[in-house]
């Protein structure tokens, strides 16, 4: 851990943004720098490590790859010879580049270390063969002996400043909640800017949860953005309040160990890795069964709209109303139609299409409503086979959770747009839920509740279909496209409802 006193901001001529410099006592200490580092590595970011032969910038480059492969015993030969080895991690392919035996910046052009950069991250040792070609944008270490350890000054430019910054943040966050010594292991993220870390420590471990305040985008919608519109979370203030309330009621959120609320760090308890699909992504049932069975107890009692915060204060859950609704389903008309076939909407076109879209919502305006933790599905779900009942399912992601309509959580969960769930495990989950809802009050409404499930269904649908286009083009998460397909004919069974009929026609138009 580089002490907190050694960061010199530079803030003029072409030098770095910020420089970090200290002392490491040992190896292990050289270790955990270099998996402060790996915890912020992005596809396209360059770590330059230089310093004499025997300094440690293998030893710094093998701990970087083996906390992103999440095996300290990985083997990570030095590629002096071999002057290039790649690692296709599950996170993004990592290429180790050792360019000692480089005479001149020309014959590094012919190990395409540049093309690496498109998908993955480049660590090279001995950068100053590069030349000029070094990226502007790139983390520098340099590593030299000191006494019995050694120093090492780190060197931001570009957007690896303020990142920098972040992740020795959360090492001093560690080292207070007494995890400091702890193996930092990055895991693979999702669509948000929160990241999140595997920790180990003497056979135990945790999760970190990396959520700084997000800043509130642009303006897009009758002057507001849509983080105010869709009223998504910003801090992780609603993730602590709601993960305390849901734990109070038997729901299986992970306990908050550790907590710095204004920094956006939580140490959280670790609810292991085995999903409710199987390798293949299909669907356990069983694991479905009892998801289900969670929603349906959820749905059955009252939740308070102002849970409390550790701090005394108090966070309320929006409402999750027709305005919100329809600023998510234009994510359908402005970044989705006209792509894959189909044709663009005009600007008479979309208006059109998101009144149609307020017509249909329209009956579920004066509907009973509950907690909504909207993102409810395979991704956000872990098995734990060693508990009982309900908490044997743990649930992960619930920060963007409003007040609403049932329907749409269970909607998430049977028409996952990551998991190959038929029509026929979609119709008997469905089935399992009303059943439930039923037996526990003869007056739930099972009409009313189909029809509400159909239009939510593909409320959610269109959403998706927008958002992952989106994501798509930003260039860093194709990964989402492959989803389409699958997404569409889940769109395409929702329509068929006949609560759908006039929006029907609108999709008929465009897809």
């Amino acid at each position: 851990m580089l002490p907190s006193e050694s960061c010199v901001p530079v803030t003029a001529g072409p030098g770095p943004e910020a420089v970090h410099e200290g002392h490491l006592a040992d190896e292990a200490a050289t270790r955990r720098l270099a998996e402060d580092v790996a915890a912020l590595l992005e596809p396209g970011d360059v770590v330059a490590l230089s310093g004499d032969l025997g300094a440690g910038k293998t030893v710094f480059a093998r701990a970087m790859i083996r906390a992103l492969a999440h095996d300290p015993h990985l083997t990570v030969p030095s590629p002096t010879f071999p002057l290039r080895i790649d690692y296709p991690l599950a996170r993004f392919p990592v290429v180790h580049a050792d360019l000692y035996r480089i005479a001149d910046p020309s014959e590094a052009v012919e190990l395409g270390l540049e093309e690496g950069l498109a998908d993955g991250a480049l660590i090279v040792e001995w950068p100053d063969r590069l030349g000029d070609a070094l990226s502007p944008d790139r983390l520098e270490v340099t590593l030299s002996i000191a006494g019995d350890g050694r120093r090492a000054r780190l060197a931001a430019y570009g957007s690896w400043a303020g990142r920098l910054d972040r992740t020795l943040a959360a090492r001093a966050f560690l080292e207070r909640a007494g995890w400091g010594a702890a193996r930092r292991m990055p895991l693979v993220g999702d669509a948000s800017a929160r990241a999140y870390e595997r920790l180990a420590r003497d056979g135990e471990t945790a999760i970190l949860m990396n959520a700084p305040e997000r800043p509130e985008g642009p303006p897009v919608h009758g002057g507001r953005s849509y983080d105010a519109v869709a009223r998504r979370a910003r801090s992780i203030h609603p993730f602590v309040a709601l993960a305390a309330a849901l734990r109070a009621a038997g729901i299986h959120a992970p306990a908050v160990l550790a907590l710095d609320l204004e920094a956006g760090l939580a140490l959280l308890e670790d609810l292991g890795s085995e999903p409710v699909t199987d390798a293949a992504g299909r669907p356990v049932m069983e694991r479905y069964e009892t998801a289900v069975d969670l929603l349906a107890s959820m749905h059955r009692r009252g939740w308070p709209e102002i849970p409390p915060l550790p701090s005394g204060a108090a966070y309320r859950l929006p409402p999750y109303e027709r305005e919100a609704l329809l600023v998510e389903v234009s994510l359908f008309a402005d970044w989705y139609a006209g792509r894959d076939g189909g044709r663009p909407f005009t600007p008479e076109e979309r208006a059109g299409f998101l009144q149609a879209w307020s017509d249909a919502l329209s009956p579920l305006d004066a509907a009973p409503r509950t907690w909504v933790l909207r993102d409810f599905h395979s991704v956000n779900l872990l098995w734990l086979p060693q508990e009982q009942g309900l908490w044997r399912l743990g649930v992960l992601d619930f920060q963007d959770a409003m007040l609403g309509h049932p329907a749409y959580d269970l909607a998430s969960l049977a028409q996952d747009a990551r998991a190959a769930i038929t029509a026929k495990e979609e119709a008997d989950l469905k089935r399992r839920y009303i059943k439930a809802r039923f037996q526990a009050d003869p007056s739930f409404d099972r009409e009313g509740f189909e029809a509400a499930y159909a239009i939510l269904a593909a409320q959610r649908a269109s959403k998706i279909l927008g958002a992952f286009r989106r994501l798509a083009a930003s260039g860093s998460k194709t990964g989402y496209l492959r989803h389409i397909p699958h997404v569409r004919t889940l769109l395409e069974r929702n329509l068929a409802h006949p609560v759908l009929s006039p929006l029907r026609l609108w999709y008929q138009r465009f897809l």
